[in-house]
């Protein structure tokens, strides 16, 4: 039993103007050695190496150890560790991860002959990382879904900015400088959970948009286009004239929505292209790759859909998105519903493998080569004792089972595939390795695309083990 632990064109360079993102808008505790120490520098080796980030939320409070660290005992990993793993990979492969084909298998010969490939196939690409706790200096896990989430989303119970309008922050210098050149960047994008996307007073103007994977397939309303270009000159002319007659304490406001206005206008001109409209059924290639193949490659679930968006979403300078999939809160049926939830998971990461080393970045090279994937819960989950709990289905509490996020990451970015950073005990997940806090994990990848994230988390320094082979 476990235990209680005391960056389009029309050219793309030239596609539209903007004015930034100001118009986004509309161990102690643990028990030594196991100390987590935060280190003394502010950057890792891996800073500046990606472009783009994938986070995708296990929703409901995900049990990892079934999945992404399963070489620990059946009260953890019921099912076992999968076979014919690629060689290299020092991490548990959970033997749900394992994909079959033939009749009623989402892995068909025409995936297969498009080139997708097993997950179990491509474990070596994936480091693992068994203990990332939200507050490795607590006492005990919070296995509670609403404190668990809000730590998940801002870092914090209660926080008051997401994760994701920190990005928009830490890259708004970006921004700036691609205005100038009269080039519009779409901000960081959440398909899940608003709260990653909180923010009050300097934060607010860096909120990210909220979408759904089909929401642009109808797309198409701009408003200056139904004005006649004496109307939009004469609209345009009267508002600068008015923002430049107001007190000086109120310029900044007024001048904020006139910049919101001309972002939306902007993003409007994007939202509307064609390949944003992903159930078109299109053959055409974009970025090396069409919607339908897209379509085929991971299927018409509501995950499916926001990733196959956010995908096309990159080609617009967007820097991340973040996306739920599943509902992971099996108390009860676990043992007959996750093996089915499971295999939707793996069809979606197998198809990331292939996507994303198959799209042509516009930058140069594959967006493999640009893009980091990570996925994480609100927490794990526990059976305190036995492979399932009496309604065969599992809880969450305060011990190690519910506490450690085994969180995978992959992509060109991560030196380290194949590796597990950190280890636990089998028998009871005790750490027997690297503790690393989730607030600091996710500094990581602030780190990785280039923003600044000083004001964030001071005492959650980003580490260098995910960029070291």
């Amino acid at each position: 039993m476990t235990t209680q632990d005391k960056k389009f064109k029309t050219t793309r360079r030239g596609f539209l103007k903007t004015v930034g993102l100001g118009g986004v808008a509309t161990g102690a505790a643990i028990g030594a050695p196991h100390l987590w120490i935060p280190k003394a520098h502010a950057n890792t080796v891996g800073f500046g190496t990606a472009k783009h980030l994938i986070c995708i939320r296990l929703s409901g409070g995900f049990r990892f150890p079934t999945a992404f660290n399963s070489d620990v005992s059946d009260e953890f990993s019921p099912w076992g560790t999968a076979n014919g793993v690629a060689s290299g990979t020092e991490w548990g492969v959970g033997k749900l991860l394992e994909t079959a084909g033939g009749e009623g298998s989402w892995y068909s010969q025409e995936l297969q002959n498009m080139g997708v490939q097993r997950f179990t196939d491509v474990a070596n690409e994936v480091a693992v990382i068994p203990c990332v706790d939200h507050e490795p200096l607590s006492g005990s896990a919070d296995g509670n879904h609403q404190t668990g989430l809000e730590r998940y989303l801002t870092g914090h119970v209660n926080g008051q900015t997401g994760l994701f309008t920190m990005i928009n922050y830490g890259l708004r210098e970006r921004y700036a400088l691609a205005a100038m050149e009269g080039v519009t960047l779409l901000p960081a994008i959440i398909m899940g959970q608003s709260g990653m996307g909180r923010g009050i007073g300097e934060y607010a103007a860096y909120r990210p948009p909220l979408m759904r994977g089909d929401d642009l397939d109808r797309f198409g309303f701009n408003t200056d286009d139904l004005l006649p270009e004496w109307a939009r000159l004469m609209t345009n002319d009267y508002d600068l004239r008015y923002r430049d007659r107001v007190q000086l304490p109120h310029y900044p406001t007024v001048d904020a929505y006139l910049q919101s206005r001309e972002a939306t206008k902007a993003y409007a001109e994007i939202f509307s292209s064609d390949p944003l409209k992903i159930e078109n059924g299109s053959t055409e290639p974009f970025d090396g790759v069409s919607n339908a193949e897209l379509a085929a490659v991971f299927g018409n679930s509501g995950a499916s859909r926001n990733l196959r968006l956010g995908l096309r979403l990159f080609h617009y300078g967007c820097p991340a998105i973040y996306l739920d999939q599943g509902g992971y809160d099996y108390h009860s049926g676990e043992e007959e519903g996750l093996p089915g939830r499971l295999q939707e998971l793996t069809r979606l990461m197998s198809g990331l493998f292939w996507a994303l080393k198959t799209m042509e970045h516009p930058e140069g090279g594959s967006y493999w080569d640009h893009t980091i994937v990570t996925l994480g819960s609100e927490f794990s989950r526990t059976t305190r004792g036995g492979r399932f709990n009496s309604a065969r289905g599992s809880d969450h509490g305060g011990d190690y089972a519910t506490r450690w996020m085994s969180m995978p990451f992959f992509g060109g970015p991560i030196a380290a595939g194949g590796r597990s950073i950190g280890s636990t005990a089998a028998g009871d997940l005790s750490p027997t390795g690297k503790v690393l806090s989730y607030r600091s994990t996710m500094k990581t990848m602030f780190d990785a695309l280039g923003c600044d994230h000083e004001p964030f988390f001071p005492a959650d320094e980003p580490f260098d083990d995910l960029f070291i082979a």
